[in-house]
């Protein structure tokens, strides 16, 4: 396979024998934790047999075909990639019940342990894991081994941006582990899953204990908040309902003051640490009767960035968790106070550093589907083409399985997300790539989770649904419409921009895609000045309420970031982009009568409980690093 030499700054301080060791799921935390990534034999075969011979040493989590696992091969459609390693658990390690996760595992696979299956799972993107108490003893060697295959684009499973012909707006394709491998020990009943609510309205929070294990029937467990260390509510109650705590005063969580609330949960043996951030958000019309996103009750513009979450040298895994801090906190240096996470869900340590750094998110779902029709999802660049989304062979979804495959990512994914404060838009279907039925997502998330706005169809194919008008717009001027609002929808451009500028050292190849080509940072920063003066400004007084540029980084032959692809250069001048972000809150604010608009204008990098200084530690809620 064609690679690249292209490397960021993190991969070459990687520590193979500590690569990637931070607690992977801050949201629920508990004191068990025996991190497994590291060097694992593997081998590429033919064969659903176990192999007699390995190939050599990969890097968990980097997939076979990144650099940083040291393999560099792509695994194809019909091959299996097989891991080993041993497995040694100190004596002190069980408690009652080992369970052993995977952050996501890219796409189907089987776990064996000593020879014996112990779980199989399918799908790429999402975690996983299985009770291996009777396959594990301590102070015993054991060994793991993983059999994985993945179809890649070659079917209707999600795949997202991934494509085994790689170029333009489509990316190497990889394959297999890609996040952490990790073993917790917990008792006979542990807390499984924490679905945390919060009403700010209410001044309150409702926290659902998911509970698993021998005894859950009649089972109560406590929930304790506290702020800065102090207690300031708890209560008790049953397992699967919806324990309540009341405060008498609440600290608001924004990107400005990202404040997070601290939270314990005791269930007989077991106790777990998670947080949760005071925020509201919603779509209501301003005092000129235009539908405007709101924050906290109060009008808010979203000024994002569309992120991939792509690496050069780990495509879907960061080299390290500083790399992900850089992302976060190199947009908000910028002025941005959103992210779109475009068709691919991150390691759950991502969402936590966009809850204590102060980022909004917007969830985007795994797209799949056969082959994708240009006719459906390319001409709507250009052309007014809108089709009824019922149509499910024009948008490549003619396979039952594959609908029904993406509902229940859809589902696990909002269940995975829900608790999380810094997502506040989901997202189904961007620009038809595999998109069905969405006003029935729409619905199915909106009885999952009543509190967040939902982009439905982002970029075109609109069903008339969810929250938002979301419009991609690249090839022609931003046109405000007098119909803009009539249906009540609030109007975000939800893509655009997408400038290219190539710097020498700094690129993957020779190709160059972008919706608009630059030679020089100047002229790249000039362009970007422009673009928002002349375009964005007016269309918020027409009634944008939120703008999506197009992106974060360079992406293979995309050349159309703001940084490069190995994450050392910030193409624009920082300075002026940080003047245009500044200009379009001031001018949201004016226009759509934000009361706490000034501060989200004149908002610095937070600093104490909401952010640090890049790669030191939050250590109050950088959840057991």
């Amino acid at each position: 396979m064609t690679t690249t030499s292209l490397k960021t700054p993190w991969a070459h301080t990687l520590d193979p024998d500590a690569v990637l060791q931070e607690y992977p799921r801050p949201q629920l935390a508990r004191e068990s934790y025996l991190n497994l990534n590291g060097r694992w034999d593997y081998a590429i075969t033919d064969s659903a047999e176990h192999p007699r011979g390995w190939d050599g040493a990969i890097l968990v989590p980097f997939s076979p075909e990144a650099a940083l696992s040291g393999v560099e091969r792509q695994l194809l459609p019909g091959q299996h990639l097989w891991y080993q390693r041993t497995v040694h658990l100190p004596s002190d390690f069980i408690d009652e019940r080992v369970l052993l996760h995977f952050g996501a595992v890219d796409q189907d696979c089987r776990v064996y342990i000593d020879g014996e299956l112990v779980g199989s799972h399918s799908g790429g993107y999402l975690p996983f894991s299985f009770d291996v108490t009777a396959a594990l003893s301590p102070d015993v060697d054991h060994v793991l081994r993983v059999d994985v295959v993945d179809v890649s684009d070659s079917s209707y499973r999600s795949r997202g941006k991934q494509s085994l012909r790689r170029g333009g707006i489509w990316y190497t394709a990889q394959s297999g582990i890609w996040q952490t491998v990790w073993l917790e020990s917990v008792p006979q009943l542990y807390v499984e899953r924490l679905d945390i609510r919060a009403l700010l309205g209410e001044r309150a929070v409702e926290v659902v204990v998911v509970a698993t294990g021998t005894g859950t029937d009649n089972a109560v467990a406590t929930v304790v908040l506290r702020a800065d260390g102090e207690t300031v509510t708890s209560a008790t109650g049953p397992v699967g309902q919806p324990i309540r705590l009341v405060l008498d005063e609440v600290r608001e969580w924004s990107p400005e003051d990202p404040y997070l609330y601290d939270l314990e949960v005791r269930l007989r043996a077991d106790r777990v640490s998670s947080y949760v951030g005071m925020r509201s958000v919603g779509v209501e019309n301003d005092a000129a009767g235009i539908p405007r996103l709101l924050l906290n009750g109060r009008p808010y513009f979203h000024a994002g960035v569309l992120d991939q979450g792509y690496w050069p040298d780990g495509l879907y895994t960061a080299p390290s968790d500083d790399a992900l801090i850089h992302d976060i906190r190199s947009m908000k240096d910028l002025g941005f106070t959103m992210l779109r996470k475009h068709i691919k869900i991150e390691p759950l340590r991502w969402y936590h550093h966009c809850d204590r750094l102060g980022m909004l998110v917007w969830q985007d779902m795994v797209s799949g589907g056969r082959a994708y029709n240009p006719a459906v999802i390319t001409a709507p660049v250009l052309l007014p083409v809108r089709l009824s989304d019922r149509r499910h062979r024009a948008f490549g979804r003619q396979d039952a399985a594959g609908r029904e495959e993406f509902t229940g990512e859809l589902i696990e994914t909002v269940q995975l997300l829900t608790s999380v404060p810094s997502v506040v838009v989901w997202v189904p279907f961007n620009e038809g790539w595999g998109q069905f039925d969405s006003l029935d997502a729409v619905r199915r998330i909106r009885a999952l989770d009543p509190d967040r706005i939902i982009d439905h169809a982002s970029g075109w194919h609109d069903q008339g649904g969810g929250d938002l008008q979301s419009l991609h717009i690249y090839f022609r001027r931003v046109r405000p419409s007098r119909a803009w609002g009539r249906d009540g929808r609030a109007v975000v451009v939800s893509e655009y921009g997408g400038y290219s500028l190539r710097l020498p050292g700094h690129e993957f190849s020779s190709r160059e895609f972008g919706y608009k080509r630059f030679s020089s940072m100047a002229a790249f920063t000039d362009a970007f000045a422009a673009l928002h003066r002349e375009q964005i400004l007016p269309a918020i007084t027409a009634g944008l309420s939120g703008a999506v540029y197009t992106q974060l980084s360079d992406v293979e032959d995309e050349l159309n970031g703001l940084l490069t692809a190995d994450r050392t250069i910030v193409k624009a001048d920082a300075d002026v982009v940080r003047a245009v972000n500044r200009e379009l809150a001031e001018q949201f604010a004016r226009v759509a009568g934000a009361n706490a608009a000034t501060n989200q204008a004149h908002a610095t990098i937070p600093s104490a409980r909401g952010g640090q200084l890049e790669g030191e530690r939050d250590e109050s809620h950088d959840r057991r690093a």
